[in-house]
């Protein structure tokens, strides 16, 4: 009508609004907590199509009624969960972390060399990053990182801070290395390379009690169908793994105050006892002071 303006009609609109918002968090604070957390990751990965299989962000398995012990599928855990279901967000939750590791590095996933490789793995994820002479991540026949190197480790240390993700970090280098130094063997390489890798997670971000494990292999583990020789042998892999719902979260780091050298290449006997006789020369992250945040 004539001198009847329509601006109830947007404060009704609005209204209506703040109510559906309304409900929708009432109805997420009366829910379990498995779909409090699909629905936390989905939000984080608003990039990540949840049309796969699925209706909405939780699985189509787990609107399925459970089956007969034996079945993969439906079969309940001893906390009154779905298998299955909690297996597809993790493996959805993995999945979209790997795509992060290459948007944060500005590589493509699908190129043939990639100077990094992320796999997804059935507890976590694996990351490989190579030592290639096209794109080094070590000054060569050295444990210290080239400027690439650093800026990796840095992206990385703040992933795995973000997600709480235990590590295990193992160092390999090429068969037929020519080190200047004969007591400087490929052993010492490789372990000192893995503890570099820990150094950096933790003076950049990596709490010191998720580091599970610092292994030099040297090159007795070649990349699997691919000549001992080979550049691409030359690597540092990190392990992720999630973190168990049973399992108690690590401490906030607090800075040191004496922090030694940053480029000071790692040790990997540890100071007083005599070198491993095992096949790999491992040193356990409690051997070092953490060094402080730059």
């Amino acid at each position: 009508m004539a001198g009847h303006g329509g601006a109830w009609k947007v404060a009704f609109a609005d209204f209506m609004t703040a109510m559906m918002a309304f409900f929708l968090v009432m109805w997420l604070s009366a829910q379990d907590k498995e779909i409090l957390i699909a629905t936390s990751r989905y939000f984080q990965s608003p990039f990540s199509s949840p049309f796969e299989n699925k209706s909405g962000f939780m699985d189509n398995e787990a609107n399925r009624p459970a089956q007969k012990s034996g079945s993969a599928e439906g079969q309940i855990d001893p906390g009154g969960g779905h298998a299955s279901t909690a297996r597809s967000i993790d493996l959805q939750f993995l999945n979209s972390v790997a795509k992060d590791v290459y948007r944060l590095l500005n590589l493509d996933s699908d190129l043939a060399d990639k100077p990094i490789d992320v796999q997804v793995t059935s507890d976590g994820l694996r990351i490989m990053l190579y030592d290639r002479a096209r794109q080094p991540f070590f000054e060569e026949r050295t444990a210290r990182f080239t400027p690439w190197g650093d800026f990796v480790m840095q992206s990385l240390a703040w992933m795995i801070d973000r997600n709480a993700f235990y590590v295990v970090i193992e160092g390999h280098t090429r068969a037929g290395l020519d080190l200047p130094d004969p007591d400087y063997t490929s052993w010492e390489l490789s372990a000192d390379r893995a503890n570099s890798a820990r150094r950096a997670l933790v003076r950049y971000a990596v709490a010191p009690e998720l580091v599970e494990r610092v292994t030099g292999y040297a090159d007795t583990r070649p990349v699997p169908m691919m000549d001992p020789t080979a550049e691409t042998n030359q690597r540092v892999t990190l392990s992720l793994r999630v973190g168990r719902r049973d399992e108690k979260k690590p401490a906030q780091k607090k800075p040191a105050a004496d922090a030694p050298a940053a480029d000071r290449p790692a040790t990997a006997a540890v100071p007083g006892k005599a070198a491993p006789s095992s096949p790999a020369a491992q040193a356990t992250p409690a051997a070092h002071t953490p060094p402080a945040h730059p």
